[in-house]
């Protein structure tokens, strides 16, 4: 309803702005506007709604909602499940340092990709990657995520 209220105003704005006359419903609308006093009933009623309509506006943008939770599959209907997205990172951090030939790695989970960047002392740079990314791999297999997310992986050869 407010979607399609304020396309109507929109294209009624660019109509005028084209050089066409403005929509009769938005001439009544601002010669009513323009006419009433202030401590009009429905002058405060409307703002009244639009100021609790703001506050709800407002207190939806600083809630965090689910972004940071990870869906996990469900083996049954009406059973969810979640998981942190900082838990999950850790879990593949943990399995990444388990690869021979790393020394240090950072793992971070988005909704649809992790970045996995791991600093290797010996073997070979394409070999470790190769290792990582299967074991990584297995790792958000075992997740049982509902949305698999794709896995980047980068090495980087540490000689101090």
């Amino acid at each position: 309803m407010i979607l399609i209220a304020a396309v109507a105003a929109l294209v009624d704005v660019a109509a005028v702005r084209a050089g066409r006359p403005a929509a009769a419903w938005r001439r009544h609308l601002a010669d009513e506007l323009a006419t009433r006093p202030l401590d009009d009933v429905w002058v405060l009623t409307g703002a009244a709604v639009a100021a609790v309509l703001g506050i709800w506006l407002i207190v939806l943008a600083l809630t965090p909602g689910l972004r940071h939770w990870l869906p996990l599959r469900s083996p049954a209907p009406g059973l969810r499940a979640s998981l942190d997205r900082d838990g999950a990172a850790d879990l593949l951090r943990d399995a990444a340092m388990r690869v021979p030939g790393v020394s240090r790695a950072r793992v971070r989970v988005r909704r649809h990709r992790v970045k996995a960047r791991a600093d290797i002392r010996f073997r070979d740079p394409q070999r470790v990657k190769d290792d990582l990314t299967a074991v990584l791999d297995e790792e958000r297999d075992q997740l049982v995520l509902a949305r698999p997310p794709r896995i980047v992986v980068r090495v980087r050869q540490r000689t101090d």
